[in-house]
């Protein structure tokens, strides 16, 4: 099994456009928990710490493997998210690891 975890900040000028688009892109990633083949968990999570050096959210996922993060990455529900996700993010950060 392998974890791929990705932190993001996102944009917004004002704590409530931030929490608008935190929650889009909640959403768009979390609608692709079922049309995945080979992914065992999703979950993403928006911070509440507020403390200066957090993200403001994570996407925790689960594979069965690295051929199936490798297809994920290519899916084209994947891609389309990605797609209309563009322009929401400022910062991207990204840890894979095997279990």
């Amino acid at each position: 099994m392998i974890k791929h975890i990705v932190m993001w900040n996102v944009r917004g000028e004002t704590p409530e456009e931030k929490a608008d688009t935190a929650a889009l892109v909640k959403s768009r990633f979390e609608a692709l928990a079922n049309l995945i083949p080979g992914l065992i968990k999703l979950e993403v999570g928006v911070d509440c710490s507020n403390v200066d050096y957090a993200c403001d959210m994570v996407l925790y996922t689960e594979f069965e493997s690295a051929e199936a993060l490798a297809a994920y990455a290519i899916h084209p529900e994947h891609l389309r998210a990605r797609d209309e996700l563009l322009g929401t993010r400022v910062a991207r950060y990204q840890v894979d690891y095997f279990i």
